[in-house]
């Protein structure tokens, strides 16, 4: 037990050093090659139509054609380099504690790494096809309906693999028992996936993603650990250690931003990590920050198409609304941290119930 404990504080220690240093040599190529929008976001809301508000608030500032993109890259490199390296080893110096500190393995993690490692580097190409679009007056590379698609053909996958190769057809419910779903336990993944995607709109101040998914992160870690699952453990604490390193960076004012390169991989990960851990309806509880906010962008749209455009929120995002309604930036991803911190505890008790 004490070995496991040290073999997850190792993983995730390490990955914030090896994403320190990483956030270096990114800082020197972002701001040398300009790896920034050349210009800002204007219009272009979901359900149709202009983004006044979001215009006042974001474009005189002007910060998306000053800040570099891509920083999620330092999350998932940082956390790829630690799992290999510790795989290496476990081959290269024979013994017991290598093979331990190994957390590469086919039961648990082979299916986190292709799902995280295929996350980032799509939502790089997209954060690279948004540069470069926008140095040739276009807003955007990819279209929305087309990065759903992808997301929505890696659920599918990931659902299949559950179902035919895993052999899950059941979930476990609080206080209920197993319920058994059968080959439904595909779609339910699938929608998990799109929605906890769809959560990756939350990256929208310095500072706030980070936060929210450290937050997630760390829950799963324990969640893991307390179910027997070290190598989930260890991943989880892998991959917090690399957010924390990205957030020491982000931290207002922002050295650079996650994007698409970071909460794809992150938001795609935690699905599988949930199911994984057969913990589905705790994952309400610890995602909540990012469903809040996703959910916040649908009602939207819905009340302005069935109540004559009427508004709920200012602007969404909601973290934008509370941007709008004059709370600084800072005091809302701090609140958002406090908020997110909560939810993983509850959430954990609850998974652990």
């Amino acid at each position: 037990m004490t070995f496991d404990i040290l073999k997850i504080f190792i993983s995730a220690a390490l990955t914030f050093f090896i994403g320190i240093g990483i956030s270096s040599i990114f800082t020197n190529l972002a701001y040398k090659y300009k790896w920034w929008k050349k210009t800002g976001s204007k219009g272009g809301a979901l359900g149709g139509g202009e983004t006044p508000v979001f215009d006042q608030l974001k474009g005189e500032k002007d910060t998306e054609v000053k800040t570099p993109r891509m920083g999620g890259l330092i999350i998932w490199v940082s956390a790829v380099i630690t799992l290999l390296l510790f795989w290496i080893l476990s081959y290269i110096i024979p013994g017991d504690i290598m093979d331990k500190m190994n957390f590469l393995s086919r039961s648990q993690t082979w299916l986190l790494l292709a799902t995280f490692v295929a996350g980032g580097v799509f939502g790089l190409i997209n954060d690279a096809l948004d540069i470069i679009s926008s140095a040739y007056g276009r807003s955007k590379g990819l279209s929305r309906y087309q990065i759903i698609s992808v997301v929505l053909f890696i659920g599918i996958v990931g659902g299949s693999w559950f179902y035919f190769k895993l052999g899950v057809s059941e979930i476990t419910l609080p206080l209920i028992g197993i319920v058994a779903i059968g080959w439904f336990i595909i779609p339910l993944f699938v929608i998990f996936m799109i929605g906890l995607y769809s959560g990756g709109v939350i990256d929208g101040i310095d500072g706030l993603s980070g936060g929210v998914f450290a937050s997630i992160f760390g829950a799963y870690s324990a969640i893991a650990y307390f179910q027997g699952q070290i190598d989930i453990a260890a991943f989880c604490a892998a991959v917090l250690g690399g957010i924390l390193a990205y957030l020491w960076f982000n931290i207002p004012p922002a050295r650079f931003w996650m994007t698409e390169t970071g909460t794809m991989a992150l938001t795609l990960t935690i699905t599988v990590i949930a199911f994984l851990t057969d913990t589905i309806v705790p994952l309400l509880i610890i995602a909540f920050p990012l469903i809040a906010t996703s959910a916040s962008v649908v009602l939207q749209v819905l009340s302005k198409k069935l109540r004559g455009g009427k508004k709920i929120f200012k602007i969404t995002p909601v973290h934008h609304h509370f941007e709008a309604i004059g709370w600084p930036p800072y005091k809302v991803a701090m609140r958002y941290w406090i908020i997110s911190v909560v939810c993983a505890i509850i959430g954990t008790v609850v998974a652990l119930i």
